[in-house]
């Protein structure tokens, strides 16, 4: 029997057992409390100041987030981070979300204008001149080549670009991506802004599913393609492809850090015209999914033990000499423990494969491996994390884990 990989039924499902669980009126104040408590106590979540606290439960979707308690008789309750600036949550989703929010429209709709306004991305940004003064009373100076991006319906600036950037407007969005697919009057499956509208996302879900294995473990991934857009400077703007809809910050950080591909653009006077440079990155073609999907049942059939999966991970990871300092070695010993804990994971589901062994190493690279946040990221781990894996840091390690794994179907 098929098993369809889609990790949004999934992560919905877990999320309403949180709330539900956070908000069972079943139970007193007092017991959820002593409940929350007893986390806190064990470690899995940890408490950050400022009526926050950090999950720290690697065996949850919600490991790493921060979770905020309204006032101090409340229960901290999950973040969706979705812009609320026009008075309600910007999200159109053609499937209903775990937090309840947004316009859902059953089985979606093909009308872009109608998607825009569900979505709360129904406005245009502009470039302004970036004023400032010399003195408290003195006159407005124009600082060369800096603009604010500003949104035309409520006025709030959005970031500091230079001269040469030009804003990609939100409706842009839905024409690339129909002229990306070669879809027209496609049905949309979410959009909406995060963060006041710096960030905006639209997906739309390809007609290609991808089986691996069929005759066995039958893994069915189901491919969205998802386009993310800043508004503030802040990144380029992305089209991946991944198995999640985005409904929220979390899945759309889940979406960056599972794409299987990815292409990004410069916020340039031309940059919405590179539709075949897109697609050929994407690989979005049948043969592309054939030729992936085929690769993988390979992995999935090439039975590989334990010390076969430390062999690999030597050739990845050199281990370090006996003279490496202390340090060296302990962050060595991290990474193995985390590497391994993965490769039990993964083998209890799909065997001992080289296919449960790519498994483990891709999430240990893109949600294992520590972080260094620098400049305006420093303190905000997860943006830093979710900016590595959408920049592709470690695109050339999964690669190389990739081909290494595959010499192992030859035998």
């Amino acid at each position: 029997m098929t098993t369809v990989q889609d990790p949004n039924a999934a992560f919905a499902a877990e999320r309403a057992a949180q709330i539900g669980n956070i908000t069972d009126r079943n139970a007193s104040i007092e017991q959820r409390r002593a409940d929350f408590s007893r986390r806190v106590a064990t470690g899995k979540v940890v408490p950050l100041g400022g009526n926050q606290y950090r999950v720290n439960d690697p065996g949850s979707w919600d490991d790493g987030e921060v979770w905020t308690q309204a006032s101090a008789n409340d229960i901290p309750m999950p973040q969706h981070g979705l812009d609320e600036s026009l008075g309600s949550a910007a999200l159109y989703t053609a499937v209903p979300a775990w937090h309840e929010l947004g316009n859902v429209v059953p089985g979606g709709t093909t009308d872009v204008g109608e998607v825009l306004k569900l979505g709360g991305i129904d406005f245009e940004v502009v470039k302004r001149p970036v004023l400032f003064r010399n003195e408290p009373e003195g006159s407005n100076l124009i600082m060369p080549d800096q603009f604010v991006t500003v949104r035309d319906d409520t006025g709030a600036g959005l970031g500091v670009v230079g001269g040469t950037y030009m804003p990609i407007q939100n409706r842009e969005i839905f024409a690339f991506l129909e002229d990306l697919t070669g879809q027209y009057g496609v049905l949309w499956e979410s959009a909406g802004a995060l963060r006041g509208g710096r960030r905006v996302f639209v997906s739309l879900r390809l007609p290609e599913t991808v089986t691996i294995d069929p005759g066995g473990v039958a893994d069915e991934i189901i491919p969205f393609i998802v386009s993310v857009n800043s508004h503030d400077g802040s990144s380029q703007a992305y089209v991946i492809v991944t198995p999640w809809r985005p409904v929220c910050k979390n899945t759309e950080r889940f979406g960056m850090r599972d794409a299987s591909a990815r292409w990004g653009v410069r916020h340039t006077r031309n940059a919405m015209q590179r539709v075949d440079e897109a697609r050929r990155t994407l690989g979005l073609s049948v043969k592309y999914f054939d030729e992936f999907a085929r690769e993988e049942t390979a992995l999935i059939e090439a039975e590989m033990g334990l010390a076969e999966y430390q062999k690999v991970l030597d050739d990845l990871w050199t281990p370090p000499d006996h003279d490496a300092t202390k340090r060296a070695r302990t962050l060595h010993n991290t990474r193995l423990d985390k590497l391994m804990e993965g490769w039990d994971t993964n083998v209890a589901r799909l065997g001992r494969n080289a296919y449960a062994a790519e498994r483990a190493i891709t999430e240990y690279c893109d949600w294992g491996k520590g972080v260094a946040p620098r400049g305006e990221l420093r303190g905000k781990n997860l943006a830093a994390r979710a900016t590595s894996v959408l920049e592709g840091s470690d695109d050339l390690l999964k690669t190389k884990a990739h081909r290494r794994l595959l010499t192992l179907t030859n035998r």
